[in-house]
Formats: structure tokens, sequence, C-alpha cells
């Protein structure tokens, strides 16, 4: 079942979202849980982690954006807005979609369509690695960059490292289209990217992977591309 968060601090708006987002789980079979907020203070207290939040950017008090920052990785969020200028900022807190007000019923079902198919895909799908024997198994969405050193694989995560057999040519056959060779000693998830830097991708966790000089503009056609398609 779906966790679904709709947090919209306009009564009115938000019984509507719940009506439009209520009718696409039952036209879809999609069975789900939906919960509506009024401020993102209350999303926030919530214990549930939601796998799609339909989330105002203009809140009283802690707006949107910083809601969003502070929601654990791998929630879906739709941002809704009537300001177009935040866009880029989506970006950054890896939003699937970000719809301007008036929501449209059209235009509401292709971003939950979206955020629902990428809730399968990205739970469904696992890298099992082998390390001395043992086999450890690593959800691909969870997994931030992939690096090679000293003849080593190391794959980090949001949970933390893991040092396997094999090499990064053979890791990158393994992994989708998420995923970028941006140098010839690292594999970067672009979902896990929050910008670009002197040569260095700048990750959601703060960290900075190395672009190799012939990988840069490339690098960002890729990065472009990659949210143009899931959020735009």
């Amino acid at each position: 079942m779906l966790a679904i968060a709709i947090c919209e601090d306009e009564e009115h708006l938000l019984d509507e979202l719940h009506r439009k987002v209520e009718k696409y789980t039952e036209q879809n079979q999609v069975s789900a849980n939906i919960k509506t907020y009024l401020c993102g203070e209350d999303l926030l207290k919530e214990e549930i982690s939601f796998d799609v939040i339909l989330l105002d950017l203009k809140l009283p008090g802690i707006n949107g954006m910083e809601v969003a920052r502070q929601l654990p990785p791998g929630s879906r969020i739709i941002f809704i807005t009537s300001y177009q200028e935040y866009a880029v900022e989506a970006f950054e807190v890896e939003a699937v979609h970000y719809l301007l007000k008036p929501v449209t019923e059209e235009r509401l079902c292709l971003a939950l369509d979206r955020a629902v198919r990428r809730t399968e895909q990205m739970d469904d799908q696992a890298l099992t690695l082998m390390k001395s024997g043992e086999t450890c198994v690593i959800r691909i969405r969870d997994i931030l960059y992939c690096e090679v050193f000293n003849h080593q694989v190391s794959v980090y995560t949001r949970h933390g490292g893991f040092t396997c057999s094999g090499t990064l040519d053979d890791l990158e056959n393994r992994l989708d289209e998420r995923f970028f060779r941006c140098h010839r000693s690292f594999i970067v998830n672009l979902n896990a990217v929050a910008g670009q830097e002197k040569g260095t991708a700048i990750l959601t966790n703060g960290e900075k992977i190395l672009i190799s000089r012939r990988k840069q503009s490339e690098f960002m056609q890729k990065l472009l591309k990659f949210m143009k398609n899931e959020v735009i």
C-alpha cells in the first residue's frame, strides 16, 4: 500500500487535491493511504515514511522547499505552486514533478503516474554484490556513487559503503539510466546530484565527486536531460 501525503495550507485546495488523488487511486486500482496536512511542521512530525508527497511551496512557517529538505531520502515529491521560478530548486531535492496552480486533473494524473512508476521501479530493483564469498543485496535507489580505488570497487549508499569484488566497468553495465560514468574512477547517481562546481558533482549529502574534464559537458547534458524527464 502506498503512503501518500498532501500538504497545502488552503483548506479548499487541500480538499480538492484529496478528492483528485483519491479518484486517481480508485481509477488506477492503486491501494493507498492518503493523509492531509495544512502546514509543513505537522507533516514533518509524522513518523510515517511517505512514498509520494504533494507539497505546496508557499506554506505558513517552514516553506515547502525547507520541508522537502528535511524529509527522509527516497520520498517522491510533487511540488505544487503558483511560482514557476522555483523549478530549479526543485532539482536539488530530487522532486519528480513540479505543478503550477491551478492543478488540472490531467496534469496531476501525469505527475502521480510518474511518482508511482518511480516508486515501483526503485523499490523493486536491487544489486547483488559479492565479497570473499559473501553476498550483499543493495537497493539501487539507495546508491549515491561507486568508486574504484587501489583495484577495489566501493559502492556508497545512503546507509554506508560496501567494498566488493569486480570492476567499475562491470558495475556500470549493471546499473540503469540514473547513473553516469563521470570519471574513470567514479559512477554517480544523477538522482543524488544537487549541483556542479569546479569539475565536481555535488551530491545531496554534501560529498563532491570528480568529473573528468572530457566528461564535464556530457555530464551537464545528461544531468539536464535527466532532470527534464523526471521533474518537468
